[in-house]
């Protein structure tokens, strides 16, 4: 097997076909709608920033001037530098463990550090670049091939939206007149709720699927993609959202802090009840995260200008962490390419 074949675990077919061209256009098409998806939030976004504005007497610029001017900015590195080592070191334990699980049992903690910290660094290009130096590392370090390597990325992915609806059910179960209260362009207060019961319906049906307890004859399990899905038991599942449980707590209370230093008001129930359904937004794929641009701005509607700080925040977050992979990175390369 060739290094390209392990890390993206499909065989290049002749160049030039109809497939090909069928799927090149598919690909220029699905960039266009998101980026005109995300032109759209960013619309909207916008002129909910000028009416907030205009009400000052303040044009867009000077009233998110005025806004950020205001913020402590020290307390907020304060605050921002310490939790995002701590993220990656949580991330990179939850990723440890996976591996450890279904990939490579005798692999240590700190092989997986520099790998973890490096993948940041092509995150800010493109999260699946990053995952495929995940792979490529265990295939060159523990003969894992490509596709079952990606099966453990895709086990953690799963996980994660599951953390993420499980905080949401119990900030929402919590602060229920909250969300009643923001539900004012939609219906937050329906929505949330259906998506949690199907999400808690839906588990067990896919724990037993890929598991073979239910349609048996399926061939989709066997799969080498779904590899990690196959061998993992419900106690897995558990387990990886409690590892990467202290990362969201943290966020919660990281940008209740942050907010309050930006002169917004908000409660830490508010935080758990909307910050994971805003992570959830983050994870569509449009440019710039502008699902959750928007959906800042209407789940705190007097506060429009918490788009712009939700756009400070996620660029401070992940071009730190980029920093950390510069910090690992003659490590990691070592590692891929040494």
């Amino acid at each position: 097997m060739s290094e390209r074949e392990g890390l993206t675990g499909i065989e290049q077919g002749p160049k030039g076909t109809g497939t090909d061209t069928k799927s090149g256009k598919g690909s220029v098409i699905f960039r266009l709608i998101t980026w005109a998806l995300a032109g759209l939030c960013f619309y909207l976004v916008y002129g909910k920033i000028e009416v907030a504005a205009l009400q000052e007497g303040k044009n867009v610029l000077q009233y998110l001037l005025d806004f950020f001017a205001d913020a402590d900015w020290v307390i907020w590195l304060g605050v921002m530098i310490p939790y995002s080592v701590f993220f990656f070191l949580v991330d990179s334990h939850a990723t440890w463990r996976v591996i450890r699980w279904f990939n490579a049992p005798k692999i240590r903690f700190r092989d997986i550090l520099p790998i973890r910290a490096s993948a940041y660094i092509l995150s800010l290009v493109n999260e699946q670049v990053g995952k495929g130096a995940m792979s490529l590392y265990l295939l060159r370090k523990h003969q894992v091939p490509g596709w079952e390597a990606l099966s453990g990325m895709i086990f953690l992915g799963i996980n994660e939206i599951y953390q993420l609806l499980l905080f949401s059910s119990v900030g929402v179960l919590i602060g229920y007149k909250v969300v009643q209260e923001a539900s004012v362009y939609l219906p937050l207060d329906v929505i949330l709720p259906s998506v949690f019961i199907g999400a808690a319906l839906y588990l067990p049906v896919h724990i037993a699927f890929f598991r073979g307890r239910i349609f048996s004859g399926n061939a989709l399990p066997t799969k080498s993609i779904f590899h990690a899905l196959r061998l993992a038991k419900p106690r897995h599942y558990a387990l990886v959202i409690a590892f990467k449980a202290p990362n969201l707590i943290g966020a919660v209370v990281v940008y209740t802090i942050a907010l309050a230093l930006f002169q917004v008001e908000v409660s830490l129930g508010q935080m758990l009840a909307f910050l994971p359904v805003i992570f959830l937004a983050a994870a569509l794929p449009l440019p710039f995260h502008a699902g959750a641009l928007l959906l800042w701005t209407v789940l705190f509607p007097d506060y429009p200008e918490v788009g712009a700080f939700s756009l400070v925040m996620h660029t401070f977050f992940v071009i730190f962490n980029a920093l950390i992979g510069v910090l690992f990175l003659p490590k990691a390369n070592k590692e891929l390419f040494g």
